[in-house]
């Protein structure tokens, strides 16, 4: 039986906040939110199961569990759909594509998950979440929030780049630029004094930096 999310909010989760917590049934048993302190956590939301575009992306997120693993991250998804229909989705992407889906899949039938995060909107004409994405570390804070509309597919590829990126900005190793990607350069933190701006051998030089 799931439990009432502990915290409603009166606007949508925003870069910052606490996720709100829950208990809810899942394809790999009872499941909460608090489960996942201590690892970085990506927990999306689909608008239904047994659908193209996100049978599509289960077997990407499938097949890229071992990548996130590999960067401490788990991976959760939400969908209004039953736990039964989850089951029984699950079963099919299996025997057509030969993947097992072996993240937990929650039910959330009662809306009040996906209202919670900003994945259904209290005004919503149907049940169905958007795709959004939470990546939310080890603390239970929300880092990143990505959202698509219900017509086109995400990216894994992209949310296992921000993960690393993240991670590497938590790291002090520098600031990950536009389309960076694990082993590529990142910028230096510019030093915001009169001096070191007065000293760069070029006028971009003072906040325009590799790590060396």
């Amino acid at each position: 039986m799931m439990d009432e999310v502990t915290r409603r909010h009166c606007c949508p989760l925003r870069i910052g906040d606490q996720v709100p917590a829950f208990t809810a049934r899942s394809t790999q048993g009872p499941i909460a939110m608090k489960d996942f302190e201590g690892r970085w956590l990506v927990f999306f939301s689909h608008p239904a199961d047994f659908t193209p575009v996100c049978t599509s992306e289960f077997v990407a997120f499938a097949r890229a569990s071992e990548r996130f693993a590999a960067l401490g991250c788990d991976l959760m998804a939400l969908s209004v759909d039953s736990l039964y229909a989850h089951f029984a989705w699950v079963r099919a992407i299996r025997d057509h594509y030969g993947v097992i889906v072996d993240f937990p899949i929650i039910e959330d039938p009662t809306l009040v998950i996906g209202r919670a995060y900003g994945m259904v909107a209290d005004d919503a004409q149907d049940a169905g979440a958007v795709r959004a994405v939470f990546i939310i570390d080890p603390e239970q804070t929300v880092r990143a929030i990505v959202t698509y509309p219900v017509e086109i597919g995400r990216s894994v590829e992209e949310v296992l780049r921000i993960v690393a990126a993240l991670q590497v900005a938590d790291g002090g190793k520098g600031m990950p630029p536009e389309g960076w990607r694990p082993g590529a350069p990142l910028f230096a933190h510019p030093e915001p004094t009169l001096e070191s701006v007065l000293d760069a051998a070029d006028p971009v030089g003072w906040f325009l930096k590799e790590c060396e």
